[in-house]
């Protein structure tokens, strides 16, 4: 009897692809092009970029960068930085905690964006390049130089999906197109940063004083742009500066240092934006610094109501309304029919009381619905109340609150005999009206950050997050669903009307148009649900950041005219396309979108 034996065949596993770059160059040559050109970069800055003066910034001095040079050097030294340390340079590694080549893709390439566009403009706006000097031809072929270095830096390309050969033409373009795009990911993306090493706590310290002096610094310069060319390029600048800064890990351990002392985080913070009128020389910006903090207060208190508790609110808006007639009826404006004026203590008392009775009698029928059914409520409820108060005229309705024409003439705020109307002279710096209102919505919104901190980290915080998460599972658990709604209701809705009441004195005037679901200007209930997903949901600082870039790029986009909605809308749709998550994420959410991520090794509570 003979027996066959049958040799088994392993199949060889496919050998790892060969790191290379999207173009063609070997890595070394463009590390050096990379670095070469972002240093030509930064000497280009110093060299005039025109002739004349017609152009905004006058770029026509030598040896002293004015307007969109200072955003290209800015981007130049910072690409020159990440470069470096590239090339591990001791003394540069602490940049590049999560490797630098992703770093220098993004510096390098918001550097050329600036340039690029500085360059076009010019020659759009001046009738052609001849009216270039030598430093703008420079300037545009050193970013370029610097682009191509860059773009040959090396990375582990994705392996494509094997190809079915029945598939037909328009999918297998599909599926090259998809291959690319997974290539394009993988060449702007880092690894892991290094774990942090644990600093002095006086160290950590100063490395947060840096931070949010630096954001200070960012802030000020982004709010007081003179013309338009300069606000894009700051945005630009801005927007690939902090991606490079993120890939670099420098973010991710700024976030841990921070988290390590929150406490003094948010105390700096404030500090911080404290010192923000000190920094202007008239009252003019501080005007959009009191709307920011206004439209942020608010967008906070929803976030409550969406990010903790999961409650789609889409007429958020009212309730700011409520609290701002409500101060306004006990002003002692002339259009008030009470005719009373109460003090601030008081109407501040009376506008969040107005608000919370609304809330609850609001949420009390209509929070035992879910999903789309409880939003077009909450939609409902914003238009009855704007329509509600555009009647009680005397004429449809009662008269109330004077209908369309709103209650006028709302005196400035007095409190312990300091007068918020008129400017006053702190330590040498003249501090004008809105600079005033600005202080103390200052101290509101640090009210408002601590009922955010404290209910998120309480019980009902908890069960807030659990509702989120899954409503049918927290009933099985035991969580009275409907109270703990209601309760997120309410403080959403009392928190708005702390801030409505200091909004009727800012603006003098009160009037329905102000409370709209949707319009060209903030804050209106769409505005603020933006605000609140784009900075990032359950977080603190993430819709404080999105209410700031929601209330000032469209102050700053007025140029635009009728398109300027169309870009802002395609602005955000890219947004939460490629970071659905938020600027400021919680880690859990970040999951949710990104499988691919490391776990977290803890999951805090509210993920704030």
């Amino acid at each position: 009897m003979t027996t066959q034996t049958t040799t088994s065949k392993t199949v060889a596993a496919p050998a790892p692809s060969t790191p290379s770059g999207l173009i063609g160059i070997p890595a070394h040559l463009g590390r050096a092009l990379a670095t070469g050109g972002s240093a030509l970069t930064v000497v280009s800055t110093f060299l005039a970029w025109t002739w004349t003066a017609e152009f905004p910034g006058d770029l026509t001095v030598y040896g002293y960068p004015g307007g969109l040079q200072v955003l290209v050097l800015v981007g130049g030294a910072l690409a020159i930085l990440f470069c470096l340390a590239s090339y591990g340079i001791k003394g540069l590694r602490w940049l590049t905690p999560a490797g630098a080549d992703a770093a220098v893709k993004y510096a390098v390439l918001g550097t050329f964006a600036t340039a690029w566009y500085t360059v076009i403009s010019i020659s759009t706006e001046l009738g052609g390049v001849v009216n270039l000097e030598p430093g703008g031809y420079l300037v545009a072929a050193a970013t370029l130089t610097a682009l191509l270095g860059a773009l040959a830096l090396p990375f582990e390309r994705p392996e494509p999906d094997p190809i079915d050969p029945d598939e037909t033409g328009w999918e297998q373009f599909k599926h090259d197109t998809g291959h690319a795009m997974a290539v394009l990911r993988a060449a702007f993306s880092s690894g892991s940063p290094r774990p942090l090493r644990t600093l002095p706590s006086y160290a950590e310290i100063l490395v947060i004083v840096g931070i949010l002096a630096l954001a200070l610094i960012v802030f000020t310069y982004g709010i007081g742009t003179e013309y338009d060319e300069l606000f894009v390029g700051f945005l630009i600048t801005a927007g690939f500066g902090f991606s490079a800064l993120n890939r670099s890990g420098l973010i991710a351990h700024a976030s841990q240092i921070s988290a390590r002392h929150q406490n003094i985080t948010v105390c700096g913070a404030f500090i911080a934006a404290a010192l923000f009128p000190f920094t202007q020389t008239d009252d003019q910006y501080a005007t959009l610094g009191v709307y920011i903090l206004i439209f942020a207060t608010v967008a906070l208190g929803l976030n409550i109501v969406v990010g903790l508790a999961g409650l789609l609110d889409l007429g958020y808006v009212a309730f700011l309304g409520v609290g701002a007639y409500a101060a306004a009826l006990v002003s002692g404006s002339p259009s008030s029919p009470f005719g009373v004026h109460f003090p601030f203590w008081a109407a501040v008392l009376v506008g969040a009381a107005a608000s919370l009775i609304f809330g609850v009698l609001i949420g009390a029928p209509t929070l035992r619905l879910r999903g789309d059914y409880l939003a077009i409520v909450t939609l409902g409820f914003g238009e009855i109340f704007r329509i509600a108060v555009n009647n009680t005229d005397g004429t449809s309705g009662p008269d109330l609150t004077n209908g369309s024409n709103g209650i006028a003439s709302i005196p400035d705020l007095n409190i312990l005999g300091f007068d918020l109307g008129i400017a006053h002279d702190i330590g040498g710096f003249t501090i004008g009206r809105f600079a005033n209102y600005f202080f103390l919505m200052l101290l509101i919104t640090a009210v408002v950050v601590l009922v955010f901190r404290r209910s998120g980290d309480s019980r009902i915080g908890r069960a807030w997050v659990a509702i989120r998460e899954d409503e049918t599972a927290a009933l099985a658990m035991g969580i009275n669903g409907f109270r703990v709604k209601l309760i997120a209701f309410a403080v959403g809705a009392t928190l708005a009307g702390l801030a409505g009441t200091v909004q009727a004195h800012v603006t003098y005037t009160v009037t329905p148009e102000q409370y709209l679901f949707a319009g060209t200007t903030p804050p209106n209930s769409a505005f603020l649900l933006a605000a609140v997903v784009l900075g990032g949901m359950g977080t603190i600082a993430g819709p404080l950041i999105g209410a700031a870039l929601l209330f000032l790029i469209p102050n700053k986009l007025q140029f635009l005219g009728d398109y300027q909605l169309l870009a802002f809308g395609l602005a955000l749709v890219l947004l939460m396309r490629f970071r659905p998550e938020g600027l400021i994420p919680n880690r859990r959410r970040q999951l949710e979108f990104h499988e691919e991520a490391d776990a977290p090794t803890v999951l805090s509570k509210t993920g704030a």
